[in-house]
């Protein structure tokens, strides 16, 4: 693999070949069925080979192709089973690796961004890079301290190939639609371009990463490296190690997925809480299991702690989540339909020229909080596509309401994280106590304490004023 290719008319190619491609397997397809084959081990040939080729394609383009893929990755759970076999080991790759940067151009980058004179910053550096991804690929070093560290180089040409990546996969939205049944990819793609500037920015980046490190520093279940040094397009960040998500998927033991599932779902919410920011990208590759250090008093006695990196891609939420969220979540628990109703109108989740019956509406939530609604839930890629084929059934009246919902701009992407998450959990397969990271994070979920005390006067008064009456 040479450079990343940044001409468009290169990169259009590639992507225009795919459906090309499809056409000439499914050709492929019908002449070994002709031949004797059975349609069934000619349709399983059929996908593993439209998979690889897609995947390949989007790997080797890196930038806005290879993002997409990552995106759809963690909707692995809502495919159908017979689809998501010859899948599922594409899209995994595409969460954890990608073909290299020649070495010249990393150092060459290198020399642009730290000076002529950048060797002399590390004791060591490897130039066989740790590993790669959308707009960037990650060396490991050793700083002049002594200290372990991953130094992150962005690809050359990177914005300009992320655009012109997700302008053409915006054209092929309806072919590559049928990998998520249900999902609008078009929305997707277009989300993912609106959030390419903030990712080319590495300094955003450092400022997101350090918030994220000073926060977490004495915490006893999430790891987060430090910012060593950051210019422009290279990044130098404390070295973590430990086991990436997607190998937990894979080989992991019950107790590392159970772990490694409350673990996420805590981060998901205690996130925004205490640096108001929501970590926006969260595909396995993004993760580590990391073994608590027997010396550290912050490590937790189960032995893991997650380590979480890559923080290009954030959503500012100075007051945290948005109380709404946990309020009408509470609220359906609680089986208010009209409370609900009047909150997500007010919102702007139903709009002022739709009617909808509240509780149809309540009826449409309640599987989807299912997990919220016991003290401990096991996700599975079983309950993922229960709900996925629920939604995208149009006989379904879940798919009925479902089109007459609107998400509000605001909520955009607070709504893809926590699918996403939910996707992860139910890739590992995780038992999670959901409520109890409900209670302790999220605004609005558990009723404030001054409003109950409220009520209780106000009550306490009615009575008194009663009384006195009688």
């Amino acid at each position: 693999m040479s450079d990343l290719p940044r001409k468009a008319v290169t990169r259009t190619a590639k992507l225009a070949a795919l459906p090309l491609g499809f056409a000439g397997r499914a050709t492929w397809g019908l002449g070994k069925r002709i031949g004797g084959k059975s349609a069934e081990l000619v349709g399983r040939e059929l996908q593993q080979r439209t998979a690889e080729q897609l995947f390949k394609v989007l790997g080797e383009l890196k930038g806005g192709a290879m993002k997409f893929g990552q995106a759809m990755s963690v909707f692995e759970s809502a495919l159908p089973e017979e689809v998501a076999g010859p899948y599922r080991a594409a899209l995994t790759k595409l969460q954890e690796a990608a073909p290299p940067m020649p070495t010249s151009t990393v150092h060459t980058v290198l020399a642009e961004r730290l000076g002529e004179d950048w060797q002399e910053l590390f004791l060591e550096f490897q130039d066989k890079p740790a590993a790669a991804a959308s707009i960037g690929q990650v060396h490991r070093a050793v700083w002049h301290d002594g200290r372990q560290v991953a130094v992150k180089v962005q690809y050359p040409g990177a914005g300009e190939a992320l655009l012109s990546d997700l302008n053409q996969l915006s054209r092929f939205a309806r072919l590559l639609g049928p990998l998520i049944p249900g999902m609008d990819i078009k929305p997707l793609i277009a989300e993912l371009r609106d959030r390419v500037s903030e990712e080319l920015d590495y300094g955003l980046e450092a400022q997101a990463q350090r918030a994220h490190a000073e926060e977490f520093a004495d915490d006893p279940d999430v790891l987060v490296p430090a910012v060593v040094h950051q210019r422009e397009q290279v990044l130098v960040t404390e070295w973590i190690d430990g086991t990436p998500l997607s190998e937990v998927i894979t080989d992991g033991t019950p107790e590392e997925r159970d772990r490694a599932g409350q673990l996420l779902a805590r981060f998901l919410f205690s996130g925004p809480s205490r640096t108001g920011l929501l970590h926006a990208d969260p595909h396995p590759g993004n993760f580590r299991l990391v073994p608590a250090d027997d010396s550290d008093s912050s490590a937790d006695r189960s032995g893991w702690r997650l380590g979480v990196l890559d923080f290009g891609t954030v959503d500012r939420l100075p007051d945290g989540l948005p109380a709404t969220i946990g309020a009408s979540l509470r609220m359906t628990l609680d089986g208010e339909a009209d409370a609900v109703y009047e909150l997500l109108s007010e919102e702007g989740f139903i709009r002022e020229s739709i009617e909808l019956d509240p509780d149809a509406v309540l009826d449409y939530l309640l599987p989807i909080i299912e997990p919220a609604q016991v003290d401990e839930f096991t996700f599975s890629r079983g309950w993922m596509r229960s709900q996925a084929a629920r939604v995208a059934d149009p006989r379904s009246p879940a798919h009925q309401l479902g089109k007459q919902l609107n998400l509000p701009p605001a909520y955009l992407l607070i709504h893809r994280v926590t699918l996403s998450t939910i996707g992860v959990l139910c890739q590992l397969g995780a038992t999670v106590r959901l409520r109890q990271e409900l209670e302790e994070w999220l605004p609005g979920f558990l009723p404030d304490a001054e409003s109950e005390l409220e009520l209780e006067l106000e009550s306490e008064l009615d009575e008194e004023g009663s009384a006195a009456g009688a």
